[in-house]
């Protein structure tokens, strides 16, 4: 039973904390808050809008107000009828295995990444949900890898609860520390303070929960040899999260 169960109420009484009841409970991060802001970008009335949404004007008015959480089935109106972000897209539960190197090129380049922005694609993934099954992946192809840091860098706002909590449960949280730390690097390199900092603040997070184990990034094929070459050839931040990578911001500059 999800831990916030207690602050829903059947009886239609107020919830506590809609926005931490999205959080834990539903598969989005889309809040009341986001909810009214797409629609009056939108120009419409609540009445109008709520008659869209298959709801009464009443319950999203709840909503937007907070006193209620955004449910799944909401979401996935609001993904029909609003222009939403592609942040606010449903997480679904995709084994990692089932993922090969097509899937994530495409899944990319629906996401807008110019190097594989050719590729059509039929999955229309949240990009929290997108990093984890790459993060989890045995052995990502090296565009794809290099990808990776693109996804935090275009979508700082992404579900880094949802996204840092699986990653615990996966010992895949060095993975995300890193990735994380490159994006970071590549928007200070930018000029781009804000991002650079708010994601720094997402490895600085994950600090206490650093393993200590030797890992790759996403390439756990490699040879022997290539891995006691990376141990004296990685970067100083490589050899703190425990990976052996040579991936450094200066070898992203041509892919964002």
């Amino acid at each position: 039973m999800c831990k916030f169960a207690l602050f829903f109420d059947p009886t239609c009484k107020p919830v506590r904390d809609a926005h931490l009841y999205n959080k834990y409970c539903y598969n989005t991060a889309v809040t009341g808050n986001d909810l009214k802001s797409a629609r009056t970008a939108s120009n419409w009335t609540q009445a109008k809008a709520a008659h869209r949404l298959g709801v009464t004007q009443a319950y999203l008015s709840m909503v937007e107000r907070g006193n209620r959480p955004v449910s799944d089935d909401l979401t996935s109106a609001a993904l029909q009828v609003f222009p939403l972000p592609a942040t606010a897209r449903l997480i679904e539960d995709r084994p990692a295995a089932k993922a090969g190197e097509e899937f994530f090129k495409r899944a990319l380049g629906e996401l807008g990444y110019p190097g594989f922005a050719y590729m059509e694609s039929q999955q229309l993934l949240n990009p929290a949900e997108l990093l984890l099954l790459a993060l989890d992946s045995e052995d990502l192809d090296a565009r794809v890898t290099e990808a990776l840091p693109w996804l935090p860098f275009h979508f700082p706002e992404m579900n880094w609860n949802w996204l840092t909590s699986e990653s615990k449960a996966r010992d895949r949280q060095n993975r995300l520390a890193y990735v994380a730390l490159l994006a970071s690097d590549v928007a200070q390199k930018r000029g781009d303070t804000q991002v650079a900092e708010k994601l720094h603040s997402r490895v600085t997070a994950l600090e206490r929960s650093r393993l200590a184990n030797e890992d790759t990034l996403a390439k756990s094929s490699m040879s022997q040899a290539e891995r006691k070459w990376l141990r004296t050839h990685r970067t100083p931040s490589a050899a703190h999260w425990n990976l052996l990578t040579d991936l450094k911001a200066e070898d992203l500059q041509h892919v964002f």
